[in-house]
């Protein structure tokens, strides 16, 4: 780790930190905070995904959804209007819209085939937006001179690496630049994460041996066919899955490449030097 102890926390005049952990437990809060406090640069890996990686796929696929209508498709073939998405900081939904949900096409479902596809492109996009981290310390220091630096994860970052191999590519080259920190929910927090996905399920990635065992597994549960499944029910039943998938993957993460803060002390979290302390303590306590 940079950071050995909470003493070279606390001297550090150059703090570098990572969050991860499952979506709703406060990392793009405490980044949004900690940038509102000035000197910290907040660095989204969904927002770099959405714009850098799959900024295109979206697009294109908005256009194909309006090239089917005549009045539009004539409008595009003249180059007379565009279409792009408007993927920001608090908006995200152009990728998960892109991502999509698997099932019956009238009711919004993707072919299996078409769904396992973009979710490659989503894995191949996250990956390469976080070994982007280090030329964003880079360019954040070097060009607008913060001397903080946040990476905000997404709750997929657990999908895409071995945590417990010591030469994984991905956690290696995080691990030389930052401090990784995982924020830990306790089972009331994933009780509410669940109530609040089955109030709105929206379209989340997953490792690919995963996604097939529960797409399978649903196919036989509810003795039904791909063109027959609700899309909604379908991530609705897979997501309480994911998160007993996640967490002992997330645990071999901060246990071999970092260190871990619980949900509910960093609710307490109010401003930077309370940040500080926070990390501190995780250091001497890991």
């Amino acid at each position: 780790m940079i950071y050995q102890s909470a003493a070279d926390w606390q001297a550090a005049t150059r703090k570098r930190i990572l969050f991860f952990g499952m979506s709703g437990l406060g990392k793009t809060h405490l980044s949004t905070m900690l940038r509102a406090s000035g000197g910290w640069f907040h660095y989204s890996i969904d927002y770099r995904i959405g714009t850098r990686y799959m900024g295109e796929y979206i697009a294109d696929n908005a256009k194909a959804e309006a090239m089917k209508v005549p009045f539009l498709r004539e409008l595009l073939m003249s180059d007379s209007i565009h279409i792009g998405s408007n993927t920001s900081f608090h908006n995200l939904t152009p990728v998960s819209s892109y991502l999509g949900k698997p099932g019956d096409p009238t009711r919004g479902g993707l072919p299996y085939v078409e769904y396992c596809r973009r979710q490659d492109q989503f894995r191949r996009a996250e990956i390469a937006a976080l070994m982007d981290t280090g030329y964003f310390i880079d360019r954040a220091e070097r060009l607008y001179h913060y001397p903080h630096f946040i990476c905000d994860t997404g709750g997929s970052i657990c999908e895409w690496v071995n945590p417990d191999d010591a030469q994984d590519p991905v956690l290696s080259e995080l691990s030389q630049h930052t401090l990784m920190v995982w924020i830990q929910g306790s089972d009331a927090h994933t009780a509410e994460l669940i109530r609040r996905f089955d109030k709105a399920p929206k379209p989340m990635a997953y490792d690919p041996a995963f996604l097939d065992q529960v797409w399978q597994a649903y196919l036989k549960e509810f003795n039904t066919v791909e063109t027959e499944v609700d899309p909604d029910d379908f991530i609705r039943w897979t997501y309480a899955q994911a998160l007993a998938h996640r967490q002992p993957r997330y645990e071999a993460m901060a246990r071999n490449w970092g260190v871990t803060v619980t949900a509910e002390d960093v609710a307490q979290v109010r401003d930077a030097a309370d940040f500080d302390a926070l990390i501190a303590r995780a250091l001497e306590t890991r």
